[in-house]
């Protein structure tokens, strides 16, 4: 049997923009994406540390440093400043989940990778 596990997380980002007309996603710097080994279109699970909203879209990459953008619709669930959390799952076999950790990348205000 197979269980679901958390495979990644961007902890406590800042939302950065807002973009309302555009098709949805959240865009997020590929630099971050990369540390929290996210990938572009993967699927992600949103929590507005704000205001409790959660939410599902899928992960845009962007060249611009520190950059959590939510477009479409989630751009309606949640305000620039806002703090988010950013996570993906992934789905593993019992033997392999005992020993999986998953990778959660933690940042300052501006999302910059914190040691």
């Amino acid at each position: 049997m197979k269980i679901t596990l958390l495979k990644s997380k961007i902890h406590r980002a800042t939302v950065q923009k807002t973009e309302l007309s555009y098709e949805g996603s959240v865009t997020i710097d590929k630099e971050l994406l990369r540390a929290a080994g996210l990938l572009e279109f993967e699927k992600v699970l949103i929590a507005n540390v704000n205001n409790g909203q959660r939410f599902e879209t899928y992960c845009l990459a962007s060249d611009e440093p520190g950059l959590v953008c939510l477009n479409g619709a989630a751009a309606r669930l949640a305000a620039v400043g806002d703090l988010v959390i950013i996570m993906a799952f992934g789905q593993m076999e019992w033997e392999e989940a005992e020993k999986f950790q998953p990778k959660v990348v933690r940042v300052d205000e501006r999302n910059r990778i914190l040691a």
